[in-house]
């Protein structure tokens, strides 16, 4: 072969792959801000919300958080990380929702499945001004709760069952209307108006 059909061969194979790398890519990374509504069934609505201890990223060393311990709170367990586009668009409106409804007994878990250092969580945290305690997600909690990307809304109810899964960015009211549902089980929706500050 001459040297100008190996230049031919080496651009065709560079071109190749300028088209079809970045499509495989971008089908893993895209997993993680796609708007997915199919999401695999566990946990299961009705069923209790696997049970987890997380440490707690703020000053105090050592702070741990057990979901089991909220019993009697309706939660929402959100699963997001630093890189997460979709989860940076939901946060002032979680923001917003842990404001309306905490004092009825509602309660955000930011669980970061970051690489990231604490600190750098801790500062991306500081600056979307999250109102909600912040844990350090580990694989204990992705097998828990599994996922094909990020967020993961998992709506817990007052006795801890499952009320909705959600996996991707939906908008505020269909989070809001999830909340009600965890509200609604032994307690009533509605009647704080001190709630919303």
């Amino acid at each position: 072969m001459n040297k100008s059909v190996i230049f031919v061969l080496i651009v065709v194979v560079a071109i190749t792959a300028l088209l079809f790398v970045p499509q495989f890519l971008s089908r893993h990374k895209d997993t993680a801000n796609a708007n997915f509504h199919a999401a695999p069934d566990f946990p299961a609505k009705g069923s209790v919300a696997p049970d987890f201890t997380l440490p707690v990223l703020e000053g105090s060393q050592g702070k741990t958080l057990q979901l089991s311990s909220l019993k009697g709170k309706a939660v929402l367990i959100n699963l997001w990380a630093t890189w997460c586009e979709p989860c940076k668009i939901e946060m002032p409106w979680l923001v917003e929702l842990q404001k309306k409804y905490g004092d009825q007994g509602f309660v955000i878990l930011g669980v970061a499945q970051d690489d990231a250092s604490d600190k750098e969580i801790l500062d991306f945290a500081h600056k979307m001004k999250l109102n909600y305690p912040i844990l350090k997600g580990n694989n204990q909690v992705g097998d828990l709760y599994p996922s094909q990307g990020l967020p993961l809304s998992v709506y817990v109810d007052r006795n801890g069952k499952v009320v909705d899964r959600v996996l991707g960015l939906v908008s505020e009211s269909v989070m809001e209307d999830a909340i009600k549902k965890s509200l609604e089980q032994n307690g009533s929706v509605g009647t704080n108006t001190a709630s919303a500050k």
